[in-house]
């Protein structure tokens, strides 16, 4: 059955627009409910989101299609990604529920949905709700003595803080470090301040300030140059850019040069493989981290294994194969020893944490190798599918071809947008650029003529 509804991260869309109304919202609620009514106990799901106007839409849609279902619906209220997640296995409930579009504007919004077990659901499982869906469930709903009930955690938030600050280790501080933290007006930006904060650092935070229209605008980990200016104005040791749901984070060292996932990952298995943490043999990421990271792992005798684009699909292979770190370079960094998904607080702390033992600044202990060059282009398609046509299949081969085995050519669909991503890599700048900009120009000239 081919997915409709769900994406490669729940359900997403443009706000008050199918699919993210709060008709469909409902229906979703109601679906997901039915799926995870197991036994005889009272049924509970939690509802976190980040801090986007349309929440106040979706929210209370999905509050009563879990009700109407019997479950019973506690609300956390702005929280972040991974605290969903925590707090639904914290609290044995049987679903959890973010409202979030993660880095993308306000204007969209979206569905992520956790099992009891913390983890997202897995793509059997959002086929099986997008065929309750079709198919309709009258005959499934409560009865008006079994309706669920709704209610509010007044310290969720304080709960999150403790656990995240249980990550970092014991006998560490973060005294005499100044750090910028850029909460993206999203979902951290009470937990994230103040966690540095109790930690002992001096912070210096900016994007706080939600209105429900400013979330990632001009700020977060999709636009990072704001961080990065603030760390060099303010003298600061690090910076770190969360994204709207805090689920991902980039770094900046002391000059403002960027630190992506790629540098996160070299920079946390390293340290946990001298210290013998380190599970699996290496690190789990995708098609889309560079082979500079390869290179580096490989010389410190550990292995990179790739998965298609997605956290949900690093995670699952992690899981299979006893990895303990993956991610993304776009900062989704997964610790399973402290959590079920991407954290950007937590990954954060853990480069802290070797800045706190070392002595060494940012710049000198957070970048561990030299990136090779890379390339990425989107390209807008608006529903044309262009990757089948003659012309476009020639001017892959022939990158392909160009870059030889000293490089590398991914192209991929987007799950979340209607583009598709042209990216290439390898240790010649300029070629690299040539092939990306002859992909990009087949398939503009395919989609052009079919739009004609």
């Amino acid at each position: 059955m081919t997915r409709k509804l769900f994406g490669t991260d729940g359900v997403r869309g443009t706000a008050n627009q199918e699919p993210m109304t709060a008709e469909t919202a409902l229906r979703v609620g109601m679906a997901v409910g039915i799926q995870f009514t197991r036994g005889d106990h009272r049924h509970r799901v939690l509802i976190g989101k980040d801090t986007r106007l349309s929440g106040y839409l979706l929210e209370p849609a999905l509050t009563a299609g879990f009700v109407a279902v019997g479950m019973d619906v506690i609300l956390l209220g702005p929280m972040p990604t991974p605290g969903v997640a925590m707090l639904t296995r914290s609290l044995r409930a049987d679903i959890g529920v973010v409202i979030s579009a993660s880095h993308n504007p306000y204007q969209d919004n979206g569905i992520k949905l956790f099992g009891p077990d913390g983890y997202k659901l897995s793509d059997a499982g959002e086929r099986a709700n997008e065929a309750r869906i079709d198919n309709g469930f009258e005959t499934e709903r409560a009865s008006p003595d079994e309706l669920g009930r709704a209610t509010r955690l007044d310290d969720a938030v304080g709960r999150y803080i403790e656990f995240v600050k249980n990550t970092f280790p014991r006998n560490l501080t973060l005294d005499g470090l100044r750090i910028v933290v850029d909460c993206a007006n999203g979902a951290a930006y009470r937990v994230a301040p103040t966690v540095l904060w109790e930690l002992g650092a001096e912070v210096v935070p900016i994007g706080v300030e939600p209105d429900g229209y400013n979330i990632n605008k001009g700020c977060g980990s999709t636009d990072v140059d704001a961080m990065c200016a603030a760390v060099v104005a303010h003298g600061a040791d690090l910076g770190m850019a969360l994204d709207g749901d805090a689920d991902r984070v980039l770094l900046s060292d002391e000059h403002g040069m960027l630190l992506d996932g790629d540098q996160i990952m070299g920079r946390v298995a390293e340290n946990w493989a001298r210290g013998d943490r380190l599970r699996g043999g290496g690190v789990v990421s995708t098609v889309m981290s560079n082979l500079g990271l390869e290179q580096y792992l490989s010389g410190l005798g550990l292995k990179l294994a790739r998965t298609r684009v997605g956290d949900r699909y690093v995670v699952d292979h992690m899981r299979e194969h006893g990895f303990n770190l993956g991610g993304e370079p776009s900062g989704h960094i997964i610790l399973s020893d402290y959590g079920t998904t991407g954290d950007g607080l937590v990954a954060a702390l853990q480069t802290l944490s070797v800045l706190a033992v070392s002595g060494k600044s940012a710049s000198q202990a957070g970048r561990v190798f030299e990136p090779l060059p890379q390339v990425m282009r989107n390209v807008a398609v608006n529903g044309i599918e262009p990757l089948e046509e003659t012309a476009v299949k020639k001017a892959i081969a022939d990158g392909e071809k160009r870059l030889g085995k000293a490089g590398r050519l991914v192209i991929r669909k987007s799950g979340t947008e209607p583009v598709i991503r042209v990216m290439a890599e390898g240790d010649d700048d300029a070629l690299v650029s040539s092939v990306v900009d002859d992909i990009v120009g087949a398939i503009d000239t395919v989609a052009e003529r079919r739009r004609a």
